[in-house]
């Protein structure tokens, strides 16, 4: 079975962070941060082999610093959450085109769902680690993104009950998204969201 991996997560303030340098050690780019007059340049890290930007139709194409920045901008508290992220595992069974797409596809289900922006940088694994452990940071904003910039906050991904709702329905995207995309190749393998435990249960129960 392919491995499946899936979790969301915040970028806050709180925390010492910033879209903008969030941003830049993802894609492996140079963001100058417009609000504390910082640079961050990952330009010469390794790994990442293919960055994308993905918005809502209407918008302009913009640049990461352009979007990070904007993200940036519109938060004036100093615990503000500037950008979430989803960290999705690609299937090693899939060449580097197909986990590209896969990326792509996962990150326009974020941008159709919540009408925000995303930038999508995939990562090779790391070299100390599992080789098979291609991966996606998927970057998206906490606001929704239309034609005349940034708007209302996406509230329903921070509702104590709806929260964790559409975080399920994200892991289930992910994973009807990444099965079709291993069925369209041709492996006979698939990914499981559900835990080991509730795999083991239910293969009993069967």
């Amino acid at each position: 079975m392919a491995i499946y991996s899936a979790s969301v997560k915040s970028i806050s303030r709180s925390g010492g962070r910033s879209a903008t340098a969030a941003a830049a050690y993802r894609t492996g780019e140079l963001v100058h941060d417009e609000r504390t007059g910082q640079t961050f340049d990952y330009r010469r890290r390794g790994g990442v082999v293919g960055v994308s930007m993905h918005l809502p139709e209407g918008v302009s194409a913009m640049t990461i610093a352009e979007l990070w920045n904007l993200a940036e901008g519109a938060e004036r508290r100093k615990d503000s959450k500037v950008a979430r992220e989803l960290l999705v595992a690609l299937p090693h069974e899939l060449d580097a085109a197909q986990r590209q797409a896969l990326a792509e596809t996962i990150a326009r289900g974020l941008v159709e769902r919540y009408q925000v922006g995303a930038q999508v940088a995939v990562h090779l694994p790391d070299a100390e680690g599992d080789n098979r452990n291609h991966h996606a940071h998927i970057l998206f904003t906490t606001r929704r993104l239309g034609p005349a910039g940034l708007g209302e906050k996406t509230r329903e991904l921070d509702d104590i009950k709806r929260g964790p709702e559409e975080v399920q329905w994200i892991r289930a995207m992910v994973e009807g998204r990444t099965n079709a995309a291993l069925e369209a190749a041709g492996h006979a393998e698939r990914v499981d969201r559900r835990s080991l435990a509730d795999q083991h249960a239910a293969a009993l129960e069967a």
